[in-house]
């Protein structure tokens, strides 16, 4: 039997946090007080997200292996400066 991917393994989990984030949203409307644990898992399940539709995008288009890893570092550096720049939180320092 084929394993599944973590994408599909998280679908779930993730589809029902999405329905408890947009139900939250609705109700209550305040700031979701996040603690910077909960901050840090968020950051990286977008990165991996991202991280996948981008892999995604370089396959259909065919972009060679020294482009991909260009393009894998710079989405890197574009979502830590975005994360900082919002936040002003160094995406590094959260794994210290």
């Amino acid at each position: 039997m084929k394993r599944k991917t973590l994408g599909e393994q998280l679908n779930p989990i993730l589809v029902e946090i999405e329905g408890v984030i947009m139900e939250y949203n609705a109700e209550v409307g305040k700031k979701p007080g996040y603690p910077i644990a909960a901050f840090r898992a968020a950051c990286q399940i977008f990165i991996s997200a991202i991280i996948d539709k981008t892999f995604e995008l370089m396959e259909a288009e065919h972009i060679d292996e020294e482009d991909r890893g260009k393009m894998a570092t710079k989405a890197g550096e574009d979502i830590r400066q975005l994360v900082k720049t919002y936040t002003g939180i160094d995406s590094y320092d959260l794994y210290k």
